[in-house]
């Protein structure tokens, strides 16, 4: 075979592509998750967040992904440890179920848990964002006072999608 230093260099970002990917875990679940054990869906989902008490006997885990955390998946086991179902849970209409005076559990129920939070000044509580696959640059923020409790919901604008100012001298 006559191999071109160009073919034999594709070849190899080729070969080391598909090495990177199957070492890959699983973006989201599909149809094939149906039936599949707990161990079954971490070894392919990797770590659930947040981490349930006691994994063995989690009725649901959730699985935040994408960059900046644009889907958070919800997969439900049946008593056996099987897997019954799934969703997403970062639409909005979950995020329309959120309401003030509902308890961060509840929350926790509907979209899950946020990754980037925020407290508020003088200890009035703290906030979390929610990135989301929307067409606008924003993202949903709901904030809770010192007692866990919803205080209100609305959106924001994420630090990447700010104005940037320069100023010249």
């Amino acid at each position: 075979m006559n191999f071109t230093l160009r073919s034999l260099r594709s070849a190899l970002l080729s070969a080391i592509a598909v090495a990177l990917l199957a070492g890959c875990q699983t973006y989201g679940p599909s149809e094939r998750f149906i039936g599949m054990s707990r161990a079954q869906v971490i070894t392919e989902m990797g770590q659930p967040y947040p981490a349930p008490p006691d994994l063995n006997q989690a009725q649901r885990l959730d699985f935040p992904r994408g960059p900046f955390g644009k889907h958070t998946y919800s997969l439900q086991f049946d008593v056996d440890g099987k897997v019954t179902g799934y969703k997403q849970l970062l639409t909005e209409e979950n995020f329309r179920q959120i309401t003030p005076g509902m308890d961060v559990s509840e929350v926790i129920d509907r979209i899950g848990m946020s990754r980037d939070t925020y407290g508020l000044a003088r200890n009035r509580g703290y906030v979390w964002n929610f990135r989301y696959i929307t067409p606008f640059c924003r993202w949903f923020q709901v904030e809770f006072s010192t007692e866990n409790k919803v205080r209100s919901t609305g959106y924001g604008i994420p630090p990447e999608c700010r104005p940037k100012i320069f100023i010249m001298r």
